[in-house]
């Protein structure tokens, strides 16, 4: 399955719908993650806030592709691509195990083959640096192959690395 999470507002979303199994908008209308840990514990892979991003940890924890577009905030996510992805920490479990010589959180929906993360907005080489380390990291933690990151200037040019 694949699966996309933006920041670009619903009229992308329409238009990600024809390419994309499960397309996550990151508009902000959703509470940030409270820290409960209940998605880990009380109600497996399931958010206690009952909004938009309740069951996001089962829509990601089922892509075999997971494709982030998000604007540059200093090397980083930006807030509400940030919140949607502390919400989906259910897609691990509370246990832990090796997985390339570190510790990691024990998955709950076994592997997936690619993270990429499309970053729009202007980026100095020290951002994208960060940004490369960053997503990489968070590929290993997820369980994901292989990551890629792109760069655009702007979401205009996002056509061509869909």
């Amino acid at each position: 399955m694949k699966v996309i999470i933006h920041d670009l507002g619903s009229e992308t979303t329409e238009l990600l719908k024809e390419r994309y199994d499960r397309v996550i908008e990151a508009d902000g209308k959703y509470a940030p993650c409270q820290g409960c840990f209940g998605c880990w514990t009380k109600h497996p892979a399931a958010c206690q806030m009952k909004d938009s991003l309740q069951k996001v940890c089962r829509q990601i924890g089922q892509a075999d592709e997971l494709v982030i577009i998000t604007r540059n905030l200093y090397g980083g996510y930006s807030a509400n691509i940030k919140n949607v992805l502390d919400r989906s920490i259910g897609t691990s479990t509370p246990f832990s195990t090796y997985r390339g010589r570190q510790m990691h959180h024990t998955l709950r929906y076994g592997k997936h083959d690619l993270w990429k993360v499309i970053v729009y907005g202007p980026a100095t080489d020290a951002e994208k640096e960060t940004f490369r380390y960053l997503a990489e990291r968070n590929a290993l933690n997820d369980g994901y192959e292989r990551s890629e990151v792109v760069f655009l200037q702007n979401p205009a040019e996002l056509e061509a690395v869909l």
